[in-house]
Formats: C-alpha cells, structure tokens, sequence
C-alpha cells in the first residue's frame, strides 16, 4: 500500500516534475495537493519538452489517473488552456480528475494579487500576481468558489455575489495602484473582472467544459491504496516556501510540506509510506526573501546559465547559490525526508572547488547548526563553507553510481550525511534518461506494495 509524496527541498524548482515522471509509470494515481498555477514543472521526454503548471506530471502516461487535489486552487482559464494544449500535441488527457472541493481562482482574485503587491511597496513578496494568495484567504473567509459550484448556475451566482461585495470596496480603495496599472496597460479590464453577470457566465462555461473530469479525488486515492496500489503525492514549490514554516512572508501562500499531503489530497497519515525530498546540487530561489547561500558572481551567473535557470511560470530569471545544508537538514526533519533525489549535479562540473554551507554565521558572531527561527537572524546569516574538490568530467552519460566521477560521489555522500537521508537518485542532464539510480537499480513500487 505505498504512498509516496514527492517534495521540495529547497526553495522550489528543483525538479520535482521529473522524478514524478520517472515514478509515475508505476503509479495508479498521481495527485497534485496544493498550489496553484504559480508552480510550474518541466518535463523534457522524447527531445520534446513540457511545462506543466496544474496538470500532474503524469499524465503522459496514457490511461493514468492523475489528480488535482481539494488543496489546490484552480484557475479555470489556465487548466482549459493547458488541456486543450496536451490535446493538440497528441497527449491522451482521459485520465485527468479534478476535485469537486478544489477552489478556484476568480477575476477579481488577480486584481487583488496585483494591487496587493504595489501597496505593499518595498516589501514586495514577488508573487507571481496569479491571484493564489487571495483565492486561499476566500477559502479561510468562507468566501470562496469550488469546482462544483460550476455544475449549478443558482449556486455560482449566489456565491460570486457574496464574495464579490467585500472586494468592491477594497478595490476601490486602491484607486492609485489601479491608475498605474492603467499606465502599464494591465487594467483594461478591471470593472470587467467585476461584473457578476460576466463572470458567471463565463465560468459556467468552464464548467460545462471541464465536467466529464470532476470526481471524488480523495475516493479515487483510497481505492487506489486499498487495493494496494500506488499513489504519488505531487508537490508544487517547496520546504523553505511553506506558508507556516518557510521564509515569511516572502512564502507561497499554501503548505508545500510533506505533511500537507494528507490534507490537500483527502488521505490520512498512515496512507504516507515514504517521503522523497528533491533539491539541486546547489540552490535556486525565485523572487524575493532571504537567501544565505546567494552568489552575485561569475559562479553564480555561470550556474544560471548553465543550469537553464529560469522559472517555468514566470520566466523570471532565478537566483543561484550554494548548496545549503543547513536549510537541507531543516526541510529533512521537517518532512521526515526518507530518500533524497539530487538534480542537476551536471552543472557543477569544471568548477572547482565546490563549495557546501554547514552553518550560518551572524554578524554579532553566533554560530547556528541549524536552521534559526527568528526572521532577524536568517536575513543577516552569513553562510559558513566546507569546500570540496570538484570534477571536471562530463557526467552526462553516466548512467550508473560507479560512472560519476570520485569527487562528485564525495560530494552526495557530505549531502546525505549531513541530511540524514539516503540519496536514491541524482540526475545528470534535461533528459527523461539522463539519471543515475543509487546504489542499485529503478525502484519496484509495486512490489513494495
């Protein structure tokens, strides 16, 4: 009966889509349990390349069962959009089920996104200006709209007008950031997105078109488990960005932890048997917030370029870093991280030496092995490195544990040890087949089972 979830480990992008890829065809259902299409996964199968933004990474897998959980909040147009865009590239999207208890993310919910950022001014989140953060506090407000109040027009309507009072008010207020919008030309249509009859009749249309693919996704997960079968639980962002126990405020607005699985997918914790934490070889982050490890360098413009170092969503370019062991160590306890899977360890070939964070420093001189709970304190962390030899071999073809080089198996083994946690799998290149699986061969997850 094995439940497994697949998290971030660090600050988001590290390849989560990947790894569900690889494991998905073992799989009975892929379910994705939060966040919204402010999460984006890259798949690269076949030479063709994939961006996923609310669809499981499994759904090219024809027949599959792939899930968007209760716990994620759902823009109508971008799922329309990405279906019909599967479609046209041949991929069979029959398998897609979408929960009845997904919320769903309103015109009015981009405005409020947007607005919101310019109030807040010098202290900008750097959202992805979705509407993710304030579809989640409808949900908390009781304000918000589901997935199946699209299958009954008296509901929706009803619904829309009574979230739809409150924000009239407070978009008003916000007159001057709605004339710089003007200026940029990103609110023509702001009273449009605020007229309740327009709204309801095109989600009414959303909701004819995506009906055949509304279920009981937590159903379809326990049935899956009862009979033994496998369930992948898919996460979008990651550790450092959780909403409770990431780098707030500058976090996601749901919690990306493996925890949270349970709730976001309908399923309880003893249906979680394993939990895989992947991360890059050294780190990313988009966006604002503290980030220990951060290279203003040629290292770090050379990792970016090296590693393709752009979001799938945003198209912003990510900032590069160090591996962060301290953070590593923080996200391994936090999801009880039972296996690692390190990606693009590929990019740090030809630099030499590498270099790892063990501790954070902070100015007055304390020293903190692990991750500091005061927002203070991890502003001003100044990393601490153990340097490591590095490799100058292409790894790109390795295939197997004794391919790698020397140095870049001493650099995992400090990883796993410092992390406490195994690494099962280390990706080497884009590719679907560029990977190496530790110390032994791809897992059966059905004869787990």
């Amino acid at each position: 009966m094995p439940g497994l979830v697949i998290v971030g480990a660090q600050w988001g992008d590290e390849g989560k889509g990947k790894v569900v890829d690889l494991l998905a065809e073992q799989a009975d259902v892929v379910i994705r349990f939060q966040g919204g299409n402010n999460a984006g996964h890259t798949i690269v199968r076949d030479g063709e390349t994939f961006k996923f933004h609310l669809i499981p990474s499994g759904i090219l897998y024809p027949g599959l069962t792939c899930a968007i959980g209760n716990g994620v909040v759902i823009d109508p147009r971008v799922l329309t959009e990405e279906i019909d865009g599967l479609r046209q590239r041949g991929v069979d999207v029959s398998g897609l089920r979408i929960s009845a208890n997904a919320h769903l993310i309103m015109p009015y919910h981009v405005l409020l996104d947007t607005a919101g950022e310019l109030k807040l001014g010098k202290l900008e989140i750097g959202t992805t200006r979705r509407g993710i953060g304030p579809c989640y506090a409808d949900k908390a407000s009781r304000l918000g709209i589901r997935v199946q109040d699209l299958l009954d027009e008296k509901i929706l309507r009803q619904k829309v007008r009574a979230a739809l009072a409150p924000k009239t008010q407070a978009l008003k207020e916000l007159e001057v950031e709605r004339k710089k919008l003007r200026k940029k030309g990103g609110a023509e249509d702001w009273d449009a997105r605020l007229d309740l009859h327009a709204i309801v009749e095109e989600y009414m249309r959303y909701g004819h078109r995506l009906e055949p693919h509304i279920a009981d996704t937590a159903k379809l997960c326990w049935e899956a488990l009862d009979r033994d079968g496998t369930v992948l639980f898919e996460g979008a962002q990651a550790t450092m960005l959780d909403l409770d126990h990431g780098t707030y405020p500058f976090v996601t607005s749901s919690n990306p932890v493996a925890g949270a699985a349970c709730i976001g997918a309908g399923v309880g914790p003893r249906d979680i048997d394993e939990v895989w934490g992947v991360a890059k070889a050294y780190a990313t982050r988009v966006g604002a917030g503290p980030f220990p490890t951060e290279l203003d360098d040629e290292t770090g413009e050379r990792l970016r370029e090296r590693g393709g170092e752009v979001g799938t969503t945003t198209g912003r370019p990510r900032r590069t870093g160090w591996m962060d062991l301290v953070a590593l160590r923080y996200a391994a306890r936090l999801n009880t991280i039972s296996s690692l899977v390190i990606t693009k360890l590929d990019v740090l070939s030809g630099i030499d030496p590498l270099h790892v964070c063990t501790s954070y420093r902070h100015p007055e001189g304390a020293v903190f092995d692990e991750f500091p709970y005061h927002q203070s304190i991890i502003h001003e962390a100044e990393p601490v490195y153990e340097e490591l030899p590095g490799f100058e071999q292409d790894i790109g073809g390795a295939r197997r544990e004794s391919d790698l080089p020397k140095e870049a198996r001493e650099f995992l083994d400090a990883i796993a040890e410092s992390a406490g946690a195994p690494i099962r799998l280390v990706g080497v290149g884009p590719g679907r087949d560029q990977v190496v699986w530790m110390g032994a061969d791809a897992p059966d997850l059905r004869a787990a089972a």
